[in-house]
């Protein structure tokens, strides 16, 4: 089972379980549908009902739950996330085919971070090492390479190591192509493969 199948049974199950309280009479008003998930959640993590890459997912939500109460909508969020993991793959957004690339790509036991501007440039910028099958992006780039609606709006570079040929046909299967650019050996552009779309 994939991380994202593993993300879409997380969040049935606390559907079903939302559903089978609602049944019983014990949830009446979003207020209370709020504490229940909450509750369920943090039962669900302090139990460890569920595998352990998940968790990110579970401590996200239930800090959502515990920080913005009501207004987190958690339900809403669990019914995104199991309709997004249970749907085709071509129908979901830019960033969201992004996300299931790099998930896969932990799952091929690739490398993959998340490197602050300090890390990503300039003098103390890290070190790659070309023989280590490894996917690293920018974490101020990624914030604003998508629109609220997880579409491409800006451009996206990504450094790759290793066998980069066989990780470029994984992002091609979920409709992204990556571009060499100029300066680095290591360094792309992901654009999504989109007919004319073109992204600046």
């Amino acid at each position: 089972m994939t991380t994202t199948e593993k993300v879409g049974n997380l969040a049935w199950c606390a559907l079903v379980a939302l559903a089978l309280a609602k049944k019983d009479g014990g949830i009446q008003s979003p207020a209370q549908e709020n504490i229940f998930l909450t509750r369920w959640l943090a039962c669900a993590m302090k139990q460890r009902r569920f595998p352990r890459d998940v968790n990110p997912d579970m401590e996200w939500l239930l800090k959502q739950g515990r920080l913005l109460g009501v207004n987190a909508k958690l339900t809403s969020k669990l019914n995104y996330l199991w309709s997004s993991c249970t749907s085709k793959l071509s129908e979901q957004s830019d960033l969201f085919r992004l996300t299931y690339a790099l998930e896969t790509a932990k799952d091929m036991f690739w490398s993959y971070r998340l490197l602050n501007d300090r890390e990503w440039s300039g003098r103390y910028a890290n070190a790659m090492n070309v023989n280590v099958n490894g996917i690293y992006l920018s974490r101020t780039n990624l914030d604003t390479a998508f629109d609220d609606d997880g579409q491409q709006v800006n451009r996206l570079i990504v450094r790759m190591t290793g066998n980069v040929a066989g990780v470029e046909k994984l992002f091609e299967s979920c409709g992204w192509q990556a571009a060499p650019e100029n300066e680095h050996d290591d360094q792309y552009t992901l654009t999504v493969m989109q007919g004319d779309k073109t992204v600046g």
